[in-house]
């Protein structure tokens, strides 16, 4: 796809592994990015070595992608705003967004989870924090950072509820080795993006306890069941899940190890203590908290989800993991 990159600079708000890599991709195709994150010290060691050695080290930012230490420093020309923040510093991401000179035109979001303490869908917060005339969408799908920042084969999934703007916001994305289709379910596209990270702890415990490849494709398949009847429940198509947002993400983030949620999993079934796995990984985990918001959200739906009660039952009751997977397999037979 040709680039519009001169007349639409992008702002990343958001400077982990995730919102480097999407910068790094939308500026090799020459538009302007300006990234940004909420650590001061970070971004001033991100502008002076070029690159983001804590999370991505020994790749170079492409030239047409600036680094800002102060919001303040962003052109008042960018409209155009990608937020890549974790789950919990989403709302707050948004509130101070809507109050820069620049109001966004498009705000969309690579953030994967679901509210703490409401269950809220990222999309549900944006229809709360943002004037309507702001045009929003979820960027989600099968896609390990380092990877990205590498240039290596991708394919996503833009969703929005107007065309145009998913096909604006594809249009950021869509060049060198990146695919990004785009489509209308918002909603299961976000289901299926927070609801990945909470099976992807389960086929970790599994794998963890030694319990093989038999066991790993069965939590993945149910797993999946899982994550469609809350999706369709929730108001999306049941056909969004057999999607890079769903299936393709799912498989992904359960059988490789640059998963954080699939290593919070593994440590688990290896008897290790969550605060202890998550210290050594070092970054964010949105699986841990997805599995809290998720329980909640099930039960407020009355949708049956036994993996998901299972990994909250771990992760938050201090239920052993052997156990837990011993009670998923001393469930009723049932109909599939």
């Amino acid at each position: 796809m040709t680039s519009t990159a001169a007349t639409s600079p992008v702002a990343v708000i958001g400077a982990g592994s995730w919102g480097t890599a999407l910068a790094m991709h939308i500026a090799r195709d020459g538009r302007k990015v300006y990234l940004w994150g909420h650590e001061p010290e970070q971004m001033r060691a991100l502008a002076a070595d070029r690159s983001n050695e804590h999370f991505l080290p020994g790749l170079s930012f492409p030239d047409s992608l600036e680094v800002i230490i102060n919001l303040s420093e962003l052109p008042t020309t960018c409209r155009q705003f990608l937020v890549v923040v974790p789950s919990h510093a989403f709302r707050q991401a948004l509130q101070t967004l809507v109050n820069l000179p620049s109001t966004p035109i498009i705000l969309a979001w690579g953030t994967k989870g679901l509210e703490k303490d409401s269950s809220l869908l990222m999309s549900d917060i944006a229809d709360e924090e943002l004037p309507a005339e702001i045009k929003t969408a979820v960027i989600s799908g099968p896609s390990f950072a380092g990877e990205v920042a590498r240039g290596m084969p991708t394919a996503i999934t833009v969703a929005s509820k107007d065309s145009e703007t998913s096909a604006e916001v594809a249009s950021w994305l869509h060049h060198h080795q990146f695919r990004a289709y785009t489509q209308e379910d918002m909603i299961g596209v976000q289901v299926g993006g927070a609801l990945k990270n909470v099976m992807a702890i389960a086929a970790g415990i599994s794998d963890g306890l030694g319990f093989g490849a038999n066991a790993r494709a069965a939590l993945i398949t149910r797993g999946l069941a899982e994550i469609t009847r809350l999706g369709v429940k929730s108001g999306s198509q049941a056909e969004t899940f057999m999607g890079l947002a769903g299936l393709g993400d799912l498989v992904l983030t359960c059988t490789d190890d640059q998963s954080r949620n699939r290593r919070v999993g593994l440590g688990l079934g290896k008897g290790g203590t969550l605060q202890e796995i998550i210290d050594e990984i070092g970054q964010e985990v949105e699986g841990v908290q997805t599995a809290a918001a998720t329980w909640e959200l099930s039960r407020k739906l009355d949708v049956p989800m036994p993996i998901t009660e299972q990994v909250y039952n771990v992760l938050y009751r201090g239920l052993p993991a052997l156990k837990a997977v011993q009670n998923l397999l001393h469930r009723d037979p049932k109909h599939e």
